[in-house]
């Protein structure tokens, strides 16, 4: 079993950045698909940004150009760089993983997810 613990979310400014961390354990880090979703108010839950083992990198459109994903397997852990923020990114973002099998990576069959990490993104 894998917990998550995200971290790094905040109130920032619109065009601004912040970076969320994702914590996982477990000796089995490198073998999970990570991803990131976000569910904003009163909205519906987002893919946002996935990674698999192999480093194939996936993000939803209104992201592109602005978020990054990464993860550093050495440290068991996530990252997504977000820059330029925008106000309709103000949403609660959550880290989860997935296991062989995998899931779809845009999907909501991810095997572990974590409790969220609220960003806020004021214009």
């Amino acid at each position: 079993q894998v917990q998550l613990v995200e971290s790094g979310g905040g109130l920032v400014q619109a065009g601004g950045s912040l970076r969320l961390s994702c914590a996982a354990s477990g000796r089995t880090f490198s073998m999970y698909a990570m991803g990131w979703f976000r569910q904003a108010p009163g909205k519906e839950r987002e893919f946002v940004a996935a990674i698999r083992r192999s480093g194939r990198i996936y993000y939803v459109d209104s992201v592109k150009g602005r978020f990054t994903i990464s993860r550093d397997n050495a440290k068991n852990t996530v990252y997504l760089q977000m820059n330029s923020l925008k106000p309709e990114d103000t949403a609660v973002y959550y880290c989860a993983a997935d296991s062989p099998p995998y899931s779809d990576y845009a999907g909501y069959d991810y095997d572990y997810w974590g409790q969220g990490t609220q960003v806020t993104v004021s214009s």
